[in-house]
């Protein structure tokens, strides 16, 4: 059974969380003391539950909070070797845990087990880091809220934190709190109650005073030329952008991208003063190790053509890689953990938007939304001040933390396919669905692309959040059809890495039978569709400089010559020889082309299901029910071949193991003999 102390915690956290006006995503952590029981003795025992590392406040549960006995986290302090040394603590926290499970004791924990109070709240909300960030946050501090919340001046978040916040909280015992100087706010309460409502009044008589406080335009004047396009422009002009942009992120390491046309980033990005305030960079730690320390700014109006606007990208990318490895070499120590890369999180494009990057695209999205916390708190802090963060020394110390750095280390090793972005064509049923979930379940990113954009929604659903796997319309036939595809996939993902063309329909009929209509619908899809295709998934791939694997769904039929088949298998002839074709093309851009020639597919099969599978089951005379195991005992291994066999063979051929194979077909038929390669 949960103690109460316990279900309040969570409840007051999620609540918290819930609202972004409190605390960021993943930000911040709450706590409560109350009774327990030892599981040795029996008898009571004093505990602080605590949010752990990771995690976030809105989703909070049981599970990621850390439990220590009380006792012995204040008997640290006399054992505290000092500031010099604080980091130690943190491998003390584990000696204090209560009991198995739970989540990992967060830095942040002195901060809450040295403070005087049954409940504290440490947050990072926009408006109490404005005056966190404000040049004379203190003096501002004092004019909001006199002496109910006290200034703490920066710290880097330890031991040594918990302890200025402890002795601020005894030597005023009028004080709900304190604002931290360049990071967040903490509260705190004799009940969870009190806890919550202290927080809350700090953040919202923060906003109260910085709206009727704060000066108007803080950001200056609109710099002509600067502002938004028309948002249809803006996407465009977008979808054109991001894959060099995302190239351009993903020198040192692969990225997932994500896209903010928010009206907060482009009335920054509109705003004369938008360059000096980029330029000092984010402060609260929870915004800069997402972010990194500054973003990269595109100085050019919005209207400048798009050529010009990707030569001065490169440009500066140039730049920012000198200047970030300087900033390293400015504050590295020779126990500084190596450079982890050069390359921005963060490119902000004037009149178009912001572009933040991830390992994935959750924390692709989440640094965009740091970013947007960040434009607020420049925001405030500049309506009543002058924005300030912390030092750069100071955040070189967070960013390359020991700590921090054990941190990532401790993360699960990527999936083979994390941080690459795939668009299957017919991906709504039977081969495409079971490909893009099989692709999804190693790490991609999956763009599901079908003609019936009702059915390409529900199954990316199937597969997971909009962060995971979205749907998309897409008539293969038709150029500006798949070109909006493709313009989809880059404004979700960043670009695209990975494209399977497997949509496809089948019309068995002889010669004699077969209409031109037959003939040209056929043509179209299969053939002309894997063409326009792989032409816009080709020039994607180009710009962005990251190579790439296109895949075609071919058939047996490519190469075996079967009755009443005429258009279905010249129009798979003419798939199998693009692969050919376009292996011999793009190999020097680092573009893999490969087929799949799968043969009776009937199980699961959106073409057999179509009618096909009636048909061919009336051209050999069995049952149609049948026929999955008559294909089978034609075969030399006598199994049938369902859709997830072909899916296995697309990850086989993208997965990173045949990194030096391009120009193949792989046949998944159980072994059809007359359609050997040779």
């Amino acid at each position: 059974m949960t103690n109460p102390v316990v279900s309040d915690l969570l409840a007051r956290s999620n609540r918290l969380g819930a609202d972004p006006r409190n605390t960021n995503y993943a930000g911040g952590n709450t706590s409560a003391t109350g009774s327990g029981t030892d599981p040795v003795t029996g008898q009571p025992v004093e505990l602080l539950w605590v949010k752990g590392s990771g995690g976030d406040l809105g989703t909070l549960t049981e599970g990621g909070l850390a439990v220590l006995r009380l006792d012995r986290l204040r008997s640290l302090v006399d054992v505290y070797p000092g500031v010099d040394r604080e980091d130690e603590m943190v491998a003390a926290f584990d000696y204090c845990l209560h009991g198995r499970g739970g989540a990992a004791p967060s830095i942040d924990t002195a901060m809450h087990g040295l403070v005087g109070a049954a409940h504290v709240d440490h947050l990072h909300p926009d408006s109490g880091i404005a005056l966190a960030t404000a040049a004379n946050g203190e003096a501002l501090t004092r004019e909001c809220f006199g002496d109910r919340v006290v200034w703490v001046p920066w710290r880097r978040p330890g031991f040594q934190l918990g302890l200025d916040i402890a002795a601020v909280a005894e030597k005023n015992p009028r004080a709900i709190g304190c604002i931290l100087g360049g990071h967040g706010i903490t509260a705190w309460g004799a009940t969870s109650e009190e806890a919550e409502a202290n927080s809350l009044d700090i953040i919202r008589t923060a906003e109260r005073f910085l709206a009727e406080r704060g000066r108007p335009q803080p950001f200056g004047p609109v710099l002509p030329g600067y502002e938004a396009l028309p948002p249809a422009e803006r996407r465009i002009r977008a979808a054109a952008l991001a894959p060099v942009i995302r190239g351009i992120a993903s020198t040192d390491k692969p990225q997932v991208g994500h896209v903010t046309d928010s009206d907060v980033v482009l009335d920054f990005l509109a705003s004369a003063e938008h360059p000096r305030l980029a330029a000092l960079g984010t402060s609260c730690p929870d915004h800069f190790l997402r972010t990194k320390v500054r973003p990269l700014v595109v100085d050019l109006p919005a209207t400048a053509p798009v050529e010009d606007v990707v030569a001065r990208l490169r440009e500066l990318h140039v730049e920012y890689r000198e200047e970030y490895a300087a900033y390293y070499a400015r504050h590295a120590t020779p126990d500084s953990p190596a450079m982890r890369g050069a390359d921005p999180a963060i490119v902000l494009v004037p009149g178009v938007g912001m572009f933040s990057f991830g390992a994935t695209k959750q924390t692709a999205r989440v640094a965009g939304e740091f970013y947007v916390n960040a434009i607020n708190v420049m925001r405030g802090a500049e309506a009543v001040s002058t924005y300030a963060p912390i030092d750069e020394s100071e955040k070189f110390r967070i960013e390359y933390w020991s700590l921090e750095e054990a941190k990532l280390q401790r993360m699960p090793k990527p999936k083979p396919l994390a941080s690459r972005v795939a668009l299957v064509t017919g991906a709504a049923s039977g081969i495409g669905r079971a490909v893009a979930h099989r692709l999804a379940a190693e790490g991609a990113c999956v763009v599901v692309a079908d003609l019936d954009l009702q059915k390409a929604a529900d199954a990316a659903a199937e597969i997971g959040s909009s962060d995971v796997a979205i749907g998309v319309a897409a008539d293969v036939s038709d150029g500006e059809a798949v070109a909006a595809a493709f313009r989809a996939a880059v404004l979700a993902f960043g670009g695209v890495d990975l494209v399977v063309n497997n949509a496809g329909l089948s019309i068995s009929k002889p010669l004699l039978e077969t209409t031109e209509q037959d003939w040209d619908l056929q043509h179209d899809v299969m053939a002309k569709g894997s063409f326009l295709v792989s032409r816009e998934a080709a020039r994607i791939m180009i710009e962005q400089g990251l190579g790439g694997d296109i895949v075609y769904i071919s058939s047996k039929n490519s190469l075996f010559a079967g009755p009443n088949n005429i258009a279905y298998g010249a129009t798979k002839a003419d798939q199998a020889h693009q692969v050919r074709l376009l292996a011999a093309e793009l190999g020097p851009h680092q573009i893999r082309v490969n087929g799949i020639n799968p043969d009776g597919v009937v199980r699961g099969s959106g073409i057999f299901a179509g009618g096909w599978g009636a048909s061919r089951a009336a051209v050999y005379g069995v049952p149609e029910e049948e026929l999955g195991e008559f294909y089978a005992q034609r075969t030399l291994l006598k199994r049938e071949v369902l859709p997830d066999h072909v899916a296995d063979a697309v990850f086989a051929l993208t997965g990173g193991d045949l990194t030096r194979t391009t120009g193949l077909h792989v046949p998944v038929d159980s072994g059809v003999a007359a359609a050997f390669l040779r």
